[in-house]
């Protein structure tokens, strides 16, 4: 496949052209909240609860403020409520206490904040800051072993089998594809291998 990935990546980009997440945000603490919010729930249910959200909780402090209580009802349908709500509490609290209410921009400065693991990490560095990182949610971890990119099924472990092979200034574009390709092409249940256009390039057409 290495001598394949700059083909791949052309017709993905072809395929693909949208070059942001799915997620509607108003500044970097929002895309943190939303990010966090879509964990284990869909974008567009995220976009539908932020979009009364955001109009109430606009900074860091808004969101460190908030009651618990009030907070978990307003973003109850996205699943997961109570630890996601502790944790954007918990999380925007520090942010406004030790960086002054901006987001901090390194992977090992956002990873020791409550609720952001790598995957979000990455989200918010390539999205807020254009920083390349590989973001590995659940679609980039069955297409890269479906095409054949990677053999590992661990999160961390695609990541730094990614990061080798793609061109570091395509690292999030690239995520972002196959995020893509996975919702519109490449489904979990059910493949639509007979519409893909990578078809050719994948090693494990049909892979469930």
């Amino acid at each position: 496949m290495k001598n394949n990935i700059g083909e791949l990546i052309q017709i993905l980009k072809k395929e693909h052209p949208e070059n942001r997440i799915a997620l509607n945000y108003s500044n970097t603490v929002q895309l943190l909240v939303a990010v966090i919010l879509s964990a284990q729930c869909t974008d567009v249910r995220v976009n539908y609860v932020t979009g009364e959200l955001f109009k109430k909780y606009k900074d860091a402090d808004d969101f460190a403020k908030a009651d618990i209580d009030v907070f978990e009802q307003e973003i109850r349908s996205t699943g997961f409520y109570k630890n996601k709500a502790k944790n954007i509490i918990a999380c925007c609290s520090e942010i406004a206490d030790k960086y002054s209410g901006k987001v901090p921009k390194t992977l090992e400065e956002l990873i020791k904040l409550p609720g952001i693991g790598r995957k979000t990490a990455n989200v918010i560095l390539g999205s807020a800051f254009g920083i390349p990182g590989i973001v590995v949610d659940t679609h980039v971890k069955r297409l890269a072993y479906r095409i054949g990119l990677t053999i590992n099924k661990e999160p961390e472990k695609i990541e730094i089998d990614l990061m080798r092979i793609i061109p570091k200034d395509d690292w999030f574009y690239f995520s972002n594809m196959l995020i893509f390709h996975g919702r519109k092409i490449c489904i979990a249940r059910k493949p639509k291998c007979d519409i893909c256009s990578i078809e050719k390039q994948c090693e494990k057409k049909g892979v469930k």
